[in-house]
């Protein structure tokens, strides 16, 4: 008598990224340049001595091109912290509606608390004779912040679905 013996089949799931080429940090980063670039023309038109004098000199520079290549790098980070907390939440994926939300909440948090406590600081520490007291709160720059979050999260949302 001939015994057959039952294979045992186990299916396991593992998560893969084949949907997209672009891992979570690259799409924060790039989202965070396109937010940073998209809020860096609303500083341009409606605060340009932000850009042009607060931005460099927090690193001691000069120079209105300077403010803006500072400001884009600073988005840049920021994107890539977005992107970490997406990663750490579960949420790499979501849709636009939800990237969109996810990045104003961020942007609002990013100015409560670099724009509005950090940025005022700082500019006193190093010198900054125009230094804003803290709290610095401005309607510019509150709106500013939302307009860099709604892009970074879309545009991360975009990314991530290519």
């Amino acid at each position: 008598m001939q015994q057959w013996a039952m294979a045992s089949e186990t299916t396991t799931r593992t998560a893969e990224r084949t949907e997209t080429a672009l891992e979570p940090w690259q799409a924060g980063t790039i989202g965070g340049i396109a937010g940073a670039i998209v809020f860096g023309a609303m500083m341009a038109i409606q605060t340009p001595e932000v850009l042009e004098a607060a931005i460099p000199a927090l690193y001691g520079l000069e120079g209105g091109l300077v403010g803006m290549v500072v400001h884009v790098a600073h988005g840049a980070v920021i994107g890539v912290i977005f992107a970490a907390v997406l990663v750490a939440t579960g949420r790499t994926d979501p849709g636009l509606a939800t990237g969109g939300i996810l990045g104003i909440a961020y942007g609002l948090v990013v100015w409560a608390v670099l724009a509005v406590v950090v940025m005022p600081i700082w500019l006193s520490a190093v010198g900054f004779e125009m230094a804003p007291a803290v709290p610095n709160i401005a309607v510019e720059s509150l709106v500013g912040h939302a307009a860099y979050g709604l892009v970074l999260g879309v545009t991360y949302a975009v990314l991530e679905r290519t």
